[in-house]
């Protein structure tokens, strides 16, 4: 989220304090909107810990978070890397095994948030 937040400010032109995130820096990302359909979390956050561990043992990038509608009907998942193909690779086959993941839209962004830059879209 503070990604999101940081490339946010940076469209917007607006100086951002956050260290953690260089907004001059292109960045892939992959973005995964799903539906979900229930107010229980707990099956979204199983799937990002299982997200989350296998983007960290494969270097390929960071699991930022979630946004999911209050009344859990949709949501999205966030991702950045400095390979959005090799980042989608690995956590291809873990949103795949999820039923709820079933439909999904995956975008593959190429670079920064800014027009322009290369999307790719599918369904899983």
């Amino acid at each position: 989220m503070k990604r999101l937040i940081a490339s946010l400010f940076a469209l917007l032109g607006i100086a951002s304090s956050s260290s953690a995130v260089s907004a001059c820096t292109p960045e892939h990302a992959v973005i995964v909107h799903f539906s979900y359909g229930s107010k229980n979390l707990d099956a979204l956050f199983a799937l990002e810990a299982r997200l989350e561990a296998a983007i960290s043992k494969a270097k390929v990038g960071e699991y930022d978070g979630n946004e999911v509608a209050v009344d859990g009907s949709d949501g999205n998942l966030y991702m950045y890397g400095p390979d959005a193909d090799k980042l989608f690779n690995v956590v291809k086959p873990i949103l795949e095994s999820v039923p709820f993941m079933r439909g999904a839209t995956v975008k593959r962004r190429y670079g920064p948030p800014q027009s322009g830059v290369r999307e790719v879209e599918l369904k899983l």
